[in-house]
């Protein structure tokens, strides 16, 4: 079963511009924690994920790592290096699940962007897209508190990784504590505590690291949801 809202890079473009993607992406296998590149790296090179899983994270000046995303079969990411030839890496990214990545030369997709001007404008609808998942993210992160921001994210993870089930919908992805603390900043203990709340209420319940959410609309009335679209509202 699909997940509820899964689209994704390669869901997105026409068919004749996913040809052109295969076309310059050197598939490459890459085991479990493998990294594709570090926070400061030149970049150099953009990567489509077939299978296996990516995250993308940053250090703060604390030494504390924060889960900006995790990316599945059909994404791109590294986006941000195209048309910049000095510019680094802003993040890291490693391998949470083995799989292969399509690895894209900077100077090839450049190339495939300045001689076709369809693809271009298709491209530049997705990095819309994508621009609106950040900005959307990072405000409820800035703006909404640990507990705002843990809502946030399960409804997020709903949308993107969501298999519906009996009464609710489970999210397709183990998770622990930890994890869930690196996407909004806070301490396992305090995510602990928010998380119990949320079973003692029957909003949730968790099966070895899986969650599902039986009560979504709680988490959506506190946040008072101004009822983004699903493929906006993703991890």
């Amino acid at each position: 079963m699909e997940p509820l809202a899964d689209k994704t890079f390669f869901q997105l473009i026409p068919d004749e511009f996913k040809r052109e993607i295969d076309s310059i992406a050197a598939d490459t296998y890459y085991a479990q924690e493998s990294i594709l590149y570090l926070d400061g790296d030149q970049a150099k090179h953009l990567y489509f994920i077939r299978t296996g899983s990516v995250k993308i994270s940053k250090t703060t000046l604390e030494g504390k790592e924060l889960t900006l995303y995790i990316c599945k079969p059909g994404e791109l990411i590294g986006e941000l290096a195209l048309f910049q030839s000095d510019l680094t890496y802003t993040t890291t990214a490693m391998l949470l699940e083995a799989g292969t990545i399509g690895v894209i030369e900077r100077i090839a997709l450049e190339e495939l962007l300045s001689n076709n001007g369809r693809f271009a404008v298709e491209f530049m609808k997705w990095m819309g897209i994508a621009y609106r998942r950040n900005q959307s993210k990072f405000r409820d992160l800035v703006l909404l508190g640990k507990q705002g921001a843990l809502y946030s994210t399960l409804i997020r993870m709903t949308n993107t990784y969501g298999i519906p089930v009996d009464n609710g919908v489970q999210i397709d992805l183990a998770l622990t504590n930890k994890d869930l603390a690196s996407f909004i900043g806070a301490t396992r203990e305090s995510v602990n505590r928010m998380l119990n709340e949320l079973r003692k209420n029957k909003v949730i319940d968790i099966d070895n690291g899986f969650i599902t959410i039986y009560n979504i609309t709680f988490l959506k009335q506190f946040l008072e949801c101004d009822g983004c679209p699903e493929d906006i509202c993703h991890i």
